[in-house]
């Protein structure tokens, strides 16, 4: 597991347009910047993710490109719903609840979450090959 992080403050703008294309690896989230004790992150991602819940922690999505559905599997008896975030949609997966972020036809999303928050949570089913398991990488590697 990576534990990569941005070194210094930013002192100039950053377009997430920049950020974005400065990387091609999918499921693999770059540190754009810190607000306090948070990371703010841009991913490129296509297909699916892996179910997993956060325990401790709420996550925020932003969709800057595309579109990204998150299954969500609420309540105590398991049941599943799908969200659909569209581009310039915002959606917060409330902590505890298991999900599994998929874009069909791929997306770009920016994400808020606690700093050293693993991409697959604090428990999840098996992990694919196609999902990057880390807590964020450096924008730039």
């Amino acid at each position: 597991m990576s534990n990569e992080t941005a070194t210094s403050p930013v002192t100039e703008p950053i377009l997430l347009s920049a950020a974005l294309g400065s990387f091609e690896a999918l499921w693999s989230p770059r540190i754009v910047t810190r607000v306090n004790d948070y990371d703010v992150r841009v991913a490129k991602v296509a297909g699916e993710h892996v179910w997993h819940v956060h325990e401790d922690t709420d996550e925020f999505f932003l969709v800057v490109d595309g579109a990204l559905d998150i299954a969500l599997r609420d309540g105590e008896d398991g049941g599943e719903r799908c969200v659909t975030l569209e581009r310039g949609a915002v959606f917060v997966v409330p902590r505890g609840v298991w999900h599994r972020p998929r874009a069909d036809r791929g997306a770009s999303i920016l994400l808020f979450e606690p700093s050293g928050t693993s991409t697959v949570g604090d428990a999840h089913d098996e992990v694919p090959g196609h999902v990057d398991v880390t807590t964020g990488h450096a924008l730039g590697t």
